[in-house]
């Protein structure tokens, strides 16, 4: 069964950094795109990714992490990580990792709806 299985949560202060793991089992396929998506506290998982990957390696960021957040994938081993600094306490939520088997190219960054493999979630707690 494909399985993800996200690691590297916490709580930390405003301004530290966390990195995000996302190991994939095998029959997860290496073609497909992956990325990672949060969903806030009281809030529906957001739609919008907060990094991802495309299968030609194309990387794209939400506007509220540019510049703070690092997506990188050992495709080695099939390893996702989300690399985050200077966080803030907005950045508080639960992160999940998504992948699918089909290949998605283009700039454009794929949806949340366009993934069907997700992980269980970790929960990063950012406080002030």
């Amino acid at each position: 069964q494909a399985q993800l299985v996200e690691s590297g949560g916490g709580s930390v202060q405003t301004g530290g950094s966390l990195t995000l793991s996302c190991a994939a089992s095998r029959d997860t396929g290496s073609n497909g795109p992956m990325g990672w998506f949060r969903q806030r506290p009281g809030d529906e998982r957001e739609d919008v990714a907060t990094a991802t990957i495309s299968t030609d390696g194309r990387i794209n960021y939400a506007d509220s992490v540019k510049g703070r957040f690092t997506i990188s994938k050992d495709s080695a081993n099939n390893i996702l990580y989300l690399r985050m600094s200077r966080l803030r306490p907005d950045d508080t939520a639960t992160y999940f990792c998504a992948t699918r088997r089909r290949a998605w190219y283009g700039p454009v960054a794929p949806k949340a709806r366009e993934f069907d493999i997700w992980g269980q979630g970790t929960q990063v707690t950012v406080s002030s």
